[in-house]
């Protein structure tokens, strides 16, 4: 096997995690209130009826667990919002398709990927405090664009590399 074949194998692995990332993460915003209730049974607080009592990450999984009840009770429209979140998310991987198949000729799209990740950072730690999110909870948040920009910078270094090959 040549080299750039190897590096196109590297290549595809590399946005492959990042596809599989962005899907997981569209699909995982459908199911939240089912999502919620599992973390709160796995945090030792799935019978607790309110936050009142609880700190910490107790306290915030079960006061958003609280918060989706009541807005899907009352509110239910509230959420078609995270369906949207969850298709873009979904779409967002559709794009990657054409890095998959030719890295070279799609590699502004690994570029885009990379400055999504990288302002996922700012809407964290600007919009996070705004809407009562914990520094911690925007932490995670921030991690996102932290893993997700790793793969993306392997994937375009070695789509450099491809190409000077060419």
């Amino acid at each position: 096997m040549n080299d750039a074949s190897a590096l196109r194998r590297r290549i595809r692995l590399c946005l492959a995690l990042f596809v599989a990332g962005l899907v997981l993460s569209g699909l995982t915003a459908f199911p939240l209130l089912h999502e919620v209730n599992l973390l709160a049974a796995m945090l030792g607080v799935g019978d607790a009826a309110s936050p009142e009592g609880y700190t910490g990450l107790q306290y915030w999984v079960l006061y958003v667990r609280e918060g989706l009840q009541v807005s899907y009770a009352k509110y239910p429209f509230l959420a078609y919002g995270t369906d949207w979140l969850a298709f873009g998310h979904l779409v967002i991987a559709v794009f990657f398709i054409g890095p998959l198949v030719d890295p070279v000729r799609n590699v502004w799209v690994i570029q885009a990927g990379m400055v999504a990740c990288v302002l996922v950072i700012p809407l964290a730690l600007i919009c996070g405090p705004l809407r009562g999110i914990p520094f911690y909870w925007r932490l995670i948040d921030c991690s996102f664009g932290v893993v997700g920009f790793v793969p993306l910078w392997f994937a375009l270094r070695w789509t450099r590399e491809l190409q000077e090959r060419r």
